[in-house]
């Protein structure tokens, strides 16, 4: 009698894990920004496109309701179960923090018991619509990379509609409607996820998947479905990343669909249990939202793989010669072409479209790498490097032979060793240098940059002191 409960429990967990397995945990990597190589003119860069990790958003976000006034327990006010007229046993008071139903209260861990939500009054001015605006708000531009996912602890609101702003909150538009009747809601004919294709995925379509009614745990949740459309291009599992990456490359429309800067969830109609509303008992109507989701990055034009919170603000890490929120500007003096977003192609390293040097109408492409070219080991260190770009990070950028960073602007090297890495040993005597690199590759000074350092060093000072 066992064996037909041992089989249906292999198969539950069978489908559990294939569940869990539909996608990888992340669609793309991208984590290095740059790395030292050894050429034939010695130590340089390798450039990379680069992205932040992606993590939960919603650590960095702020939210406003409107109604400002429209959270429960001021006054106090007690509700009855939508599935249960006579239970009316839940009581909130803005006052008692056990009893209090705050908004911060659906960003907070889950997993708890009793479960902590979000809860707005009741319908008490019914017939006059129960309709409430959500706006998460991260004053930062930022990249989607997984479904977004409302968990309600009440029943799933009859109609709702989740929209989208690109430009801090000034202009808005739809992600997507949900309704239990889509026609009737929104006149807009009732569709899923499946139905769209890569030629209408950025279209906006009215869904009843999630409107149904209380039932049972997991039919409190309504999702945007991010990866569903990642897997348009990229095939049901995401293993074709090219594709879609190709497709995030060349397709600005595309790239601009899973960006934002904040999302709004527009309440419209609480859920009635598919029944006419009870007049005589308005406390079992209300909204009550138990966690969101919003899992992404920051958008750093793929010239950075950090992004820091501070100050109750988001700022990518810029490399690449950049600068800005957003990595969206060339920096001071790297103006020898125009920034450029960089390219996830060709996997897996992608293209850095870095920001080059300029000096006097000629373009360098990395100041220290032409130092290291141009300046004699002899040189005095001021004259080493003098841009101001970061010159050593004890991670990335490591000062050599014993060399220690100094504010990431310049290397204090051991004696007997200079240079902007502290790569050369010293000069030996007043006319020579030796140009050994401590067991690595020399390197060798082409005859015209020998006779023309001296110009060369002077224009780059003049620069740094503009």
């Amino acid at each position: 009698m066992l064996w037909p409960a041992l089989f249906t429990l292999q198969a539950v967990c069978t489908s559990v894990a294939h569940s869990m397995q539909h996608y990888p945990a992340a669609w793309g990597h991208y984590d290095v920004c740059k790395s030292q190589i050894y050429t034939e003119e010695g130590l340089t860069w390798d450039y990379m496109a680069c992205q932040p990790e992606a993590t939960d958003m919603t650590k960095y976000l702020r939210v406003a309701l409107d109604p400002p006034n429209i959270t429960c327990g001021d006054p106090p006010e007690t509700y009855c179960a939508l599935e249960n007229p006579y239970m009316c046993n839940n009581e909130c008071d803005a006052t008692t923090e056990e009893l209090a139903h705050p908004p911060e209260l659906m960003f907070d861990f889950e997993g708890r018991n009793p479960t902590t939500f979000w809860q707005s009054t009741s319908w008490k001015k019914y017939p006059k619509p129960l309709q409430v605006n959500i706006t998460l708000s991260w004053n930062k531009t930022i990249e989607l990379t997984d479904d977004i996912i409302l968990t309600f602890e009440s029943g799933r609101p009859e109609q709702m509609v989740l929209e989208k702003s690109l430009d801090y909150g000034r202009t808005w538009t739809p992600y997507q409607f949900y309704a239990t009747d889509c026609l009737d809601a929104f006149t807009m004919e009732p569709k899923t996820v499946n139905d769209l294709t890569q030629r209408t995925l950025l279209d906006i379509i009215c869904t009843e998947d999630y409107s149904r009614g209380y039932v049972w745990k997991n039919d409190k949740t309504v999702r945007f479905e991010i990866k569903d459309r990642f897997a348009l291009f990229a095939g049901p599992r995401l293993h074709n990343m090219a594709s879609l990456y190709g497709q995030l490359d060349t397709t600005k429309n595309l790239r601009d669909f899973f960006t934002i800067t904040d999302l709004r969830i527009k309440l419209l109609k609480p859920a009635t249990g598919a029944t006419m509303v009870d007049e005589n008992n308005l406390s079992r109507y209300f909204y009550a939202i138990s966690d969101i989701k919003v899992q992404g990055r920051c958008k750093c034009n793929l010239h950075a793989n950090s992004c820091v919170f501070d100050k109750g603000k988001l700022g990518c890490e810029c490399e690449h010669n950049t600068t800005g929120p957003d990595c969206s500007r060339c920096k001071r003096h790297y103006h020898g072409r125009a920034w450029s977003v960089g390219s996830y192609l060709p996997i897996p390293k992608g293209t850095a479209n870095i920001c080059k040097y300029i000096i006097l109408g000629f373009t360098l492409p990395n100041v220290s790498a032409v130092a290291l070219l141009i300046t004699p080991s002899c040189l005095p260190c001021p004259f080493c490097f003098v841009s101001a770009a970061r010159v050593c990070d004890n991670a990335m950028l490591r000062c050599q032979n014993g060399g220690t960073c100094h504010h990431h602007q310049r290397c204090h090297c051991s004696p007997g060793f200079s240079g902007v890495l502290c790569e050369r040993a010293r000069c030996q005597g007043p006319e020579e240098c030796d140009d050994q690199l401590s067991g690595r590759a020399s390197f060798h000074h082409p005859p015209i940059i020998q006779l023309t350092f001296t110009l060369v060093v002077l224009l780059l000072l003049i620069v740094s002191l503009c």
